[in-house]
């Protein structure tokens, strides 16, 4: 007999390109940390969308936000005034020490925004021959053209050649190398605070002070990608909050609507300096819906003190894998991470263990091969982290 999953790979292989390696999983219905199957087997999710459902699935307040705007107005483009925008704004700014924000549809969108910004701030308002990115070996920052260009993995760059001149990628947190890279042609220098597909990479605080300082001495934008770490997940509402940092530009989307598509391209006054009207646009970006609907979020992260709760459970997590590591000597490098973003790399290719979690009833996600990278909702409870500690216990012992 034919499964549901069967049923719908095969009229997916008639209708879909083929862009995505797809789990073996269909999801029917999801709430909170629950995802639930067509053929009703309940999963723990541990990823969140990627980053995205912060709040958990099918959140009541936002479901009443999205019923109720959608009754008002859903869309009538950026050439009205819309007074949601500005609602999200006021709100999303209040957390940060940005100026400016731009809406757009996406992570990608959103750091395509920041590259044009940086670029022609440097040519229209400083006047400078400026317009190379700087990013990480390891990086991801989208798959538009530009931001794949950006990002510091060839297996995305694969066959899209010529790419856009203008990108230098430098090896992960090695500054001597990123203060030989910056030159008079350097517009801004992009950085994920922790590197997600990289495989749950954080950089130092004090690394990032050096980048933020030598930023500052030669006239360059420091320009940070939150699409995944930012809105909580890291344990502060933005991760580059931990080290003190006051960047020029910030990117955020993902878990920005909560699972709506919504970006945010947040600058200071300075560098907002580089769009004005007709240079950059969207027909989508800020609608109505997703304004509200993110407006909320971020009233729920706050009123709930969602990031606090990251950084707690984040830590028990921590805690808990390294018992698992201790327990099985050789099978765990490395237990890693901030918040819940966490990541715990194997010594072995861990293909195997991430089936066997999922079979197991475990949603997670497995990067650079080795890495189970874990983003659960914000709302995920000690007692579901340590549900899947002693899964990952129990299969590991299976591991030789």
């Amino acid at each position: 007999m034919t499964s549901s999953l069967e049923l719908l790979q095969e009229r997916e292989q008639r209708v879909l390109c083929r862009t995505y390696g797809r789990y073996p999983l269909a999801v029917a219905s999801a709430s909170g940390c629950t995802l639930v199957d067509p053929d009703g087997r309940e999963y723990l999710d541990l990823l969140a969308g990627i980053a995205v459902c912060n709040l958990g699935h099918s959140h009541p307040e936002l479901l009443a936000a999205m019923r109720d705007q959608a009754e008002r107005l859903i869309h009538v483009s950026n050439l009205f005034y819309q007074e949601e925008q500005l609602i999200l704004a006021e709100k999303l700014l209040a957390t940060c020490s940005l100026d400016k924000a731009f809406f757009c549809n996406s992570g990608a969108e959103a750091n395509e925004a920041a590259i044009k910004l940086a670029r022609r701030y440097m040519r229209k308002v400083k006047g400078r021959e400026a317009y190379e990115v700087i990013s990480l070996a390891g990086s991801f920052h989208g798959r538009t053209l530009a931001t794949l260009t950006a990002t510091g993995q060839d297996k995305v760059k694969d066959g899209f050649a010529p790419l856009p001149e203008g990108f230098l990628t430098v090896p992960f947190g090695d500054f001597s190398a990123l203060e030989r890279a910056v030159s008079g042609k350097t517009a801004a220098v992009l950085l994920e605070i922790i590197q997600g597909e990289g495989g749950v990479r954080p950089l130092t605080d004090d690394y990032l002070a050096a980048v933020q300082e030598l930023c500052r001495e030669r006239g360059v934008l420091l320009m940070v990608d939150e699409v995944q770490t930012g809105m909580g997940r890291s344990g502060r509402f933005w991760a580059h909050q931990h080290a003190g940092l006051r960047p020029d530009v910030l990117t955020t989307s993902k878990a920005l609507a909560n699972g709506l598509p919504m970006g945010a391209m947040l600058c200071t006054d300075e560098a907002a300096l580089g769009f004005e009207p007709g240079s950059h646009a969207t027909t989508f970006g800020g609608g109505p819906v997703v304004s509200m609907v993110a407006a909320k979020v971020v009233d729920i992260l706050l009123r709930d003190d969602l990031p606090g709760r990251a950084a707690s459970l984040g830590d028990l997590a921590q805690g808990l894998f390294r018992q698992v590591q201790a327990a099985h000597p050789g099978k765990i490098v490395d237990v890693r991470g901030r918040g819940l973003m966490l990541g715990i790399e194997l010594s072995f290719p861990g293909q195997d263990v991430w089936r066997g979690l999922l079979e197991a009833g475990f949603v997670l996600n497995l990067t650079q091969d080795r890495v189970l990278r874990l983003l659960p909702p914000l709302v995920v409870t000690e007692a579901d982290l340590r549900r899947f500690s002693q899964a990952l216990a129990e299969i590991l012992e299976k591991t030789t």
